[in-house]
């Protein structure tokens, strides 16, 4: 009875446009005063922030700050795959027959994620996702060095995507708005998809400035571009979740990560072996 409550509630709420008065909120200059409460009631650590916290112009900007060059070390050899983002794992493992795990006794299909069509190419394969709580760094990374050649814009809802959003809405990930990025790294094919949430203002991409709000799902063929490992990507301009897909079947996740680890940016996740390495990139466009 409670679930069925739950899920009613989040599905009659105007989420796109609550989401849509609190980012303009976020982004006005009477923001300002609020910025150094948000810090202090999140405890964030102000010591690896880029810049002093009276220099932000409004919360969004603050919300979405970068960090000193050393505060984020970026770890491990060409073969192991670093967190993109600090966050939760919410969970892991492997894609079966283009299944993901959403939560227990939730799965959606992987091609709905990625709105393909046909098949996507991680029918198999391994995957993470990674929450991000509003105290968080919300910048985006990669994970391995790899080429971006594709983006896909997927309009839908904010639905919030913490535990209450997790354990109630079914394809909660399927149905939210979300911005993923295809890129061919020397292991194969690798996703970043990146989870819009109730409250969020926006998703940016550096490979594409142009990424806004569309009425329906935009696949756009990106200049091919090479980002090296722990290059930023984008960054959320309010809190979310990020999704990993791992095309090669042979990856494996670090044995002490689990559902629950907090995670950050830099840190090691998993690895390649060398017997999946394939060479010189494959992407086209």
């Amino acid at each position: 009875m409670r679930q069925r409550v739950a899920r009613l509630v989040l599905t009659l709420l105007p989420q796109n446009k609550i989401s849509s008065i609190i980012g303009k909120a976020g982004r006005s200059k009477l923001s300002k005063r609020y910025v150094k409460r948000y810090a202090k009631h999140y405890k964030i650590n102000l010591s690896e922030i880029e810049k002093p916290i009276h220099e932000y112009a409004h919360l969004t900007e603050f919300f979405s700050r970068k960090l000193k060059e050393d505060a984020r070390p970026i770890c491990g050899d060409e073969m192991q795959v670093i967190s993109p983002v600090d966050g939760l794992v919410t969970q892991m493992g492997r894609i079966d027959k283009g299944t993901i795990i959403q939560a227990k006794g939730i799965s959606y299909p992987v091609q709905k994620l990625l709105a393909e069509e046909n098949k996507t190419g991680f029918e198999s394969g391994h995957f993470i996702t990674i929450y991000l709580s509003p105290k968080d760094y919300h910048r985006i990374h990669m994970p391995i060095k790899g080429e971006v050649y594709s983006s896909t814009y997927i309009p839908g809802r904010l639905f919030p995507v913490n535990d209450i959003g997790v354990n109630h809405v079914k394809g909660l990930f399927t149905k939210n708005e979300r911005v993923v990025t295809f890129a061919e790294t020397d292991f194969g094919k690798l996703a970043i998809v990146k989870v819009g949430a109730f409250i969020v203002g926006s998703v940016k991409v550096k490979y594409d400035e142009k990424v806004r709000r569309w009425k329906k799902i935009m696949k756009t063929s990106v200049s091919p571009v090479v980002y090296e490992k722990g290059e930023e990507v984008g960054h959320f301009e309010f809190g979310s979740t990020v999704i990993l897909l791992f095309e090669d079947r042979d990856f494996s996740f670090k044995p002490s990560l689990q559902v629950g680890s907090p995670l950050q940016m830099g840190e090691i996740i998993g690895q390649h072996p060398a017997s999946s390495k394939k060479g010189k990139y494959s992407a086209t466009i």
